[in-house]
């Protein structure tokens, strides 16, 4: 039996070939930075042809200030409309490879922030993550729409595969 497959490869949160990705996403507060990802625990996924970025976030819950303090939070998605995967696909497989990276789920699971007034015009904004799972559980007091994965909803893990090779190491290594 053939192993399961998946679109992301690991990158991480310096990562020049996502920066375009992380710059164009509404939420992108430095826009040039070539940081893109919150202080803390993170995974970092990229497509092969840069043309999907995906980070969760695993904040320590003293340092939260939303209702869902210990979740994950999926803090960046973004889908160029070149990329062939739908994005209700790549959020399944970010998340299976987020579990196969952190197997123990906390128990409120994954979350994500969607403003409303940043997305295309659709009937229920967050479309793509409903389809993967997500619920709405409410909104933030900055009215972003919020959506949840708990653990038992998880898709089973699936790792990420290696970085690629156009894809810059995070350290050199060589000089140690």
């Amino acid at each position: 039996m053939a192993e399961p497959s998946t679109p992301w490869r690991w990158s991480h949160r310096f990562d020049p070939r996502a920066l375009p990705l992380a710059d164009a996403h509404y939420n992108r507060r430095a826009v040039g930075s070539p940081q893109f990802v919150p202080p803390g625990r993170c995974a970092v996924f990229l497509t092969d042809a840069a043309d999907a970025l995906w980070v969760t976030s695993w904040p320590f819950a003293e340092y939260v200030r939303h209702a869902w303090a210990g979740a994950m939070v999926n803090s960046l998605f973004r889908r160029e409309s070149t990329c062939p995967s739908l994005a209700s696909d790549l959020i399944v497989a970010a998340v299976a490879a987020t579990r196969a990276y952190w197997p123990d789920v906390p128990p409120l699971g994954l979350v994500t922030f969607v403003d409303a007034t940043k997305v295309r015009r659709k009937r229920d904004p967050g479309r793509c993550y409903r389809r993967a799972g997500f619920r709405l559980v409410g909104h933030t007091k900055a009215g972003l729409v919020a959506l949840q994965l708990l653990p038992e909803d998880f898709p089973d893990p699936v790792p990420a595969r290696p970085v690629h090779s156009n894809q810059p190491a995070l350290f050199d290594w060589s000089a140690a």
